[in-house]
C-alpha cells in the first residue's frame, strides 16, 4: 500500500491490483496548494465545503461517497460514518474507513471533538489514522492526541495544518508534535509504502510532504 498527501485533508491510497481511493480533494484557489490533478477509482468527501469537496480536480472516479455506509469496491472495502456536525459550516463530518487487504486507514475528515463510543467501534481496529491537527475546523493538537489514544493506531498521519502553502488560518504542526512528546525529530518522507506485517504495536508518527 501507499499513501501520498496533496496537502490540507487530501490524499492518495493505492495498492497494487485494487481500487485507489481519493480523499477531500480541495479547491486551490481558496485553500492553496498545488491545483491537483489526480486520478481515483473512489473518492469519499468529509463534508461539502471548498477545501473537502472539490470533485472537478480527480478524473475518472466511478464512486463518489459522502455519506454513511458500508460498500465493497474494487476488493476495498469501505465504511462511512457520520462523526456529527462540522465546525463553521455546521454540515455533517464523515469519517472514513477502507480496509486493503487487512489494513484499515481511517480518515477523519474535518471532526471537531472525540468521537463517541459507537463511531469507535464501527472502525474496529485502526492501523492508520489520518488525524486534523491543526485546529481551525478540524481537532486541535491536544485532541488529536487524546484521540489518538482511543483508536490506538499503529501509524499516525498528520493532516490539515499550517503548511508554508496553505491560505487557511490553522497551527502549524510542531504544536502536535509537542503533545506526542516528539518535538522536531520527525522527518517529512515523500510517501508511505507499507504492508500489513510493517504496521508497528505502538502509535508512530508519520509527516507527508506535501505534493508540490
Amino acid at each position: 500500500m501507499e499513501i501520498t498527501w496533496y496537502g490540507h485533508s487530501c490524499f492518495r491510497i493505492t495498492e497494487r491490483n485494487m481500487a485507489t481511493v481519493v480523499t477531500d480533494p480541495f479547491d486551490s484557489a481558496e485553500v492553496g496548494y498545488k491545483p491537483l490533478s489526480i486520478k481515483a477509482d473512489i473518492l469519499t468527501i468529509s463534508h461539502d465545503a471548498p477545501g473537502h469537496n472539490y470533485v472537478k480536480a480527480v478524473k475518472g472516479s466511478s464512486w463518489q461517497i459522502t455519506g454513511p455506509g458500508e460498500y465493497e469496491i474494487g476488493g476495498v472495502f469501505l465504511t462511512g460514518v457520520s462523526t456529527g456536525k462540522a465546525a463553521k459550516n455546521k454540515k455533517r463530518n464523515m469519517a472514513f474507513g477502507f480496509d486493503y487487504n487487512g489494513v484499515n486507514v481511517v480518515h477523519l475528515g474535518d471532526i471537531k471533538s472525540i468521537p463517541s463510543r459507537s463511531v469507535i467501534e464501527a472502525f474496529g481496529t485502526v492501523n492508520i489514522l489520518l488525524v486534523p491537527v491543526g485546529g481551525g475546523g478540524g481537532l486541535n493538537a491536544a485532541k488529536a492526541a487524546e484521540v489518538i489514544s482511543l483508536l490506538e493506531p499503529g501509524i499516525v498521519i498528520p493532516m490539515h495544518y499550517k503548511t508554508p502553502a496553505t491560505e487557511i488560518k490553522l497551527n502549524q504542526i510542531n504544536q502536535f508534535l509537542k503533545e506526542m512528546g516528539l518535538g522536531k525529530k520527525v522527518e517529512p518522507q515523500d510517501s508511505l509504502k507499507i504492508t500489513r506485517s510493517g504496521i508497528p504495536e505502538e502509535p508512530r508518527v508519520v509527516l507527508l510532504s506535501y505534493e508540490q
